[in-house]
């Protein structure tokens, strides 16, 4: 293998074996691969192809009783040990509303899908994996010691596909997100925000006006949204915890947007991560992706609702938080009085 070659299944297979250690998004990312890449290599070996139909998951991922559903971003993971329920089908978008496991997903973006066996010692641990058509990972479910190994069988049997090759090509056309910013003047921006009633119709707002996130954050002025420390984040999750507060926390990748909702109790600085070690929740953000850090407020029917906002140097949303609260009721001040004495961009911490 050259580094201008493509490794082949083999050539993966022996650099894994001779790297144990090596996480499996570094092994990737040193063979210049994609993730479904490395796990296709494995297939006959230690992984099946399988279906990676949205409607026929949800269909069966019930039976498997508790679970642990990982949703990740380059630079953060989302992980909710729980099980599916409450689960509406939909072309465009499909939804899990249970009570720890809350998903967005898009079954477009769902495009390969593998059964994974790893041995651990004497273990052998079990988990299916979701990838988009770039071969980046949308969606994983582990098991755990009191999931439904039977029906995970079961289910890998019935989603098993024909093909079972160990080539793995990525197809990232389409992923440019080029410059979708239009010709947009900030009082038409200002105008159109302020009339917002739900905090859903954000991204119509930016579609029709053809404006990123991020630009129109920067722009549309500091009562709407004001810029903060890249510490903020971590600022905000200690004051949380402090104060007993609720705070949904979202991640999203191509695929899926996984979500929490509930206080958090145990959250812990690792090198250049920060961790929440919760017992059914547990996060990993990247601290030093973070570029920007945003305050956020958009109008709605019950008053505004603010959100907290980090950007890694693409302009991409890393993970966004806000105060947990019922649609129709007002937004919990607790929450903005967090929000608003955040680290400002540009103001020294006090000693």
């Amino acid at each position: 293998m050259t580094e201008t070659t493509r490794p082949t299944p083999a050539e993966i297979r022996t650099f894994r074996a001779e790297n144990p250690k090596m996480r499996e998004r570094d092994i990737a990312a040193r063979l210049d691969i994609s993730e479904a890449a490395l796990v296709a290599a494995e297939v006959g070996i230690s992984a099946i192809r399988i279906d990676a139909s949205v409607d026929r998951f949800l269909e069966r991922i019930a039976s498997l009783g508790e679970i642990m559903a990982l949703s990740r971003n380059e630079s953060a993971v989302h992980e909710k040990i729980g099980v599916y329920e409450n689960m509406k089908f939909g072309v465009q978008a499909a939804i899990v509303l249970g009570e720890n496991i809350d998903l967005r997903i898009f079954p477009k973006r769902w495009v390969y899908g593998f059964a994974v066996t790893k041995t651990d010692g004497d273990q052998k641990k079990l988990s299916l994996q979701f990838f988009d058509k770039a071969g980046d990972a949308v969606h994983k479910v582990h098991l755990r010691p009191d999931s439904n190994v039977d029906a995970y069988h079961a289910m890998v049997a019935e989603l098993r596909i024909e093909d079972q090759a160990q080539e793995f090509i990525e197809d990232r056309s389409g992923y440019d997100n080029g410059a979708t910013d239009g010709d947009v003047s900030r009082d038409e921006l200002r105008d159109r925000w302020s009339r917002m009633t739900d905090t859903h119709e954000f991204f119509g707002m930016l579609k029709k006006l053809k404006i990123g996130r991020q630009e129109a954050i920067r722009t549309v002025g500091d009562d709407y949204a004001w810029k903060l420390e890249t510490a903020a984040v971590a600022e905000m999750m200690h004051a949380s915890v402090r104060e007993g507060l609720p705070i949904m926390c979202f991640v999203a990748n191509e695929g899926t947007v996984q979500i929490h909702s509930g206080p958090i109790h145990n959250v812990q600085a690792m090198g250049p991560w920060i961790n929440v070690m919760d017992p059914t929740f547990h996060l990993h953000l990247r601290m030093d992706h973070i570029a920007e850090a945003w305050a956020v407020r958009k109008p709605t029917k019950d008053g505004h609702v603010t959100s907290l906002e980090a950007y890694n140097a693409k302009g991409e949303m890393i993970i966004q938080f806000f105060g947990k609260r019922k649609e129709g009721l007002d937004e919990r001040p607790d929450w903005r009085a967090i929000v608003e004495n955040l680290t400002r961009a540009g103001t020294s911490v006090a000693a």
